[in-house]
């Protein structure tokens, strides 16, 4: 009894079935009239999100699915990965716009076996997807050279949990001070953490910061609705739980400062560091404390 998840082998006569997924109708009109032009390549579905795709593939069982990779609901990835780990005879090949080395090696690590751009030319495409319905892995050049380089390259540093969230709010369009205040955090911790970053990512400025991250796939690209709203009404400060403990100055000036409430100790040494100036032009005398609010 064969397997209900491995399609037949290349369809009737050795025609290659694709299922076609683009949330773009103009795409998939185009696609269509290409491939069926062809008298071994059927076109047996269309789907314009991820979640539409999974359900024809169960349903179709084609030899090959092509994918888009961002569309509304589900995207491409999502649906690649349930894809292949469901049906593992069905081979997804993506096709897309964008090549960054985040949206490659996500592709790749859901299942995709190969991963073509849409400048791809009529006959190149063709072959691929002829090549994907028999296991080959099809890699458009540049995309081949984007992985081949990432191989050679050496591995970037890991950003810390703290370093990610202050770069995400780099990404909002945050200053530094608006990102201390929704980490609670101290504005020159904040540019501490951003030169660690740009350090990692081998980049000098906060925009190529940001877009480094983004190609990486450390961060998304923020919506714009949720940078409108957290840039208007900001996050809920915690619980104030008072602390009673004071922490003297990382450089030793004698000026200590006891914190007020959880989260202000991770950027106290640097705050206390710039009390450390007012504590010198008011005339106050090193050791007097200071409550940070």
């Amino acid at each position: 009894m064969s397997d209900p998840s491995t399609p037949p082998e290349s369809g009737p006569s050795g025609v290659v079935r694709v299922l076609l997924v683009d949330d773009h109708p103009v795409v998939r009109e185009g696609l269509r009239g290409l491939l069926t032009a062809e008298v071994d390549l059927e076109v047996v579905g269309e789907a314009g999100d991820g979640e539409v795709a999974v359900r024809l593939a169960m349903d179709l069982l084609p030899d090959v699915v092509l994918m888009d990779l961002r569309m509304p609901g589900t995207d491409g990835v999502a649906a690649t990965s349930r894809i292949t780990r469901e049906l593992p005879g069905v081979r997804v090949l993506v096709l897309t716009t964008y090549d960054t080395d985040g949206d490659i090696l996500r592709a790749v690590e859901a299942g995709a076996t190969g991963y073509l751009l849409k400048d791809t030319p009529a006959a190149q495409l063709t072959a691929a997807v002829r090549a994907a319905s028999r296991g080959e892995t099809v890699l458009a050049p540049p995309v081949a050279a984007r992985l081949v380089s990432r191989m050679r390259a050496p591995a970037p540093t890991e950003l810390t949990p703290r370093e990610r969230e202050v770069l995400v709010e780099v990404a909002r369009g945050f200053t530094n001070a608006e990102i201390g205040r929704v980490l609670f955090i101290g504005e020159a911790t904040v540019k501490t953490h951003l030169l660690r970053v740009f350090a990692k990512l081998d980049v000098d400025d906060r925009t190529r910061a940001v877009t480094r991250a983004m190609e990486l796939g450390i961060v998304a690209a923020p919506d714009d609705g949720e940078h409108r709203a957290s840039r208007v009404a900001g996050p809920e400060p915690p619980p104030r739980s008072p602390r009673q403990t004071p922490l003297k100055c990382r450089r030793s000036c004698g000026l200590t400062a006891t914190p007020t409430y959880p989260g202000e100790e991770t950027g106290l040494g640097c705050f206390v560091d710039c009390l450390r100036s007012i504590s010198f032009h008011s005339g106050r005398s090193p050791g007097t404390r200071v409550a940070v609010r």
